[in-house]
């Protein structure tokens, strides 16, 4: 298949908005995932429909155990790839809830990629298009009472529960080859700005800004000749153009069914994390040591997450026909 500018330019056009534009604002909705080579469609849409299965996901990270109120989210991806008119295409659904203090978020997104055959691989242009739904529980706030530096008439705290949904675009690119892996994505490139409200008539308003995060992530598999063992080592790198954020990863599996490995987060954490596929089915679950001062007040992080894969037959013969799970 080649390659032509109709296809690349829109891609290249919204990149380039983000890229250029300047940030305005400040909020991060996206979790932090240790196992982000497991979920690589969560951070760039391009990863839809990269592997001849119907992928389903579902997990959670439970972030900086024992501190009241931490960050918690469950999410729930799914993929496939489909042939239009004789050319490969993806889509997908990401679903992300996270509950941080008083915060509630809810961020949807549908995806959507198309395929390129380049230099040996695939080359895929991925966009989502979703909505970011966030609720502040002022209801569950407390206020310290005889206290001159907290006062409970501040306007800036609302004193009901409020609630708004905004908009939301994110777009990427994504190379995949027998030897290696990489992609590059910018989520929320309109930097969404969501209005919260008690209700539509409610005439006080709050705004909670959502910033625009660009994200790169490379790895790849090594085969340890004559052993059933295989080297995965991958990155990866997050940025809001004012801070950046590096995690490595060494990972070993042997004989495509147990898999372990440690990671390291920038001044943040030290990880080790297990896997094990069986059959159509792969379980991951990994614990984040941390290394900043944060230590002091949690044990750390759990994340586990769960796939589910369906082979799809691809090729032009009995193209909409799959493989039972059951017989397999």
């Amino acid at each position: 298949m080649r390659i032509r500018a109709k296809h690349i330019i829109p891609f290249c056009v919204i990149a380039a908005m983000a890229m250029f534009s300047p940030l305005v604002a400040n909020a991060q909705i996206d979790a932090q995932l240790t196992q982000y080579w497991a979920v690589p469609a969560y951070y760039n849409p391009a990863a839809t429909g990269n592997t001849d299965f119907i992928h389903i996901t579902g997990g959670s990270r439970l972030q900086w155990l024992g501190i009241k109120h931490a960050p918690l989210s469950f999410h729930v991806l799914g993929d496939m790839p489909f042939k239009v008119l004789n050319k490969r295409v993806g889509v997908g659904v990401s679903l992300q809830q996270e509950s941080i203090g008083l915060y509630r978020t809810l961020n949807a997104g549908a995806q959507g990629s198309f395929k390129f055959k380049l230099l040996g691989g695939t080359l895929s242009a991925g966009i989502q298009l979703g909505m970011i739904n966030q609720t502040f529980k002022a209801t569950e706030k407390v206020i310290p009472e005889n206290d001159d530096a907290h006062t409970s008439t501040d306007d800036a705290i609302p004193e009901t529960d409020v609630s708004g949904t905004a908009f939301d675009i994110g777009a990427g690119v994504f190379f995949q080859h027998k030897y290696f892996w990489a992609g590059a994505s910018v989520a929320h490139i309109n930097a969404p700005s969501v209005t919260l409200k008690a209700s539509q008539e409610a005439e006080d308003q709050y705004e909670y800004n959502v910033g625009r995060f660009y994200y790169f992530m490379a790895g790849s598999n090594i085969p340890i000749k004559n052993t059933l063992f295989e080297i995965q080592p991958s990155v990866f790198v997050k940025s809001d153009l004012q801070f950046v954020g590096v995690e490595a990863t060494a990972r070993i599996r042997y004989n495509k069914f147990i898999s372990g490995g440690v990671a390291y987060r920038h001044k943040d954490a030290v990880s080790l994390m297990i896997g094990a596929e069986f059959k159509n089915f792969y379980i991951g679950y990994s614990y984040d040591y941390p290394i900043s001062d944060i230590r002091r007040a949690t044990s750390g992080s759990h994340e586990l997450f769960v796939s589910y894969n369906v082979k799809l037959d691809m090729g032009e013969r009995n193209k909409n026909k799959h493989k039972s799970i059951r017989i397999m």
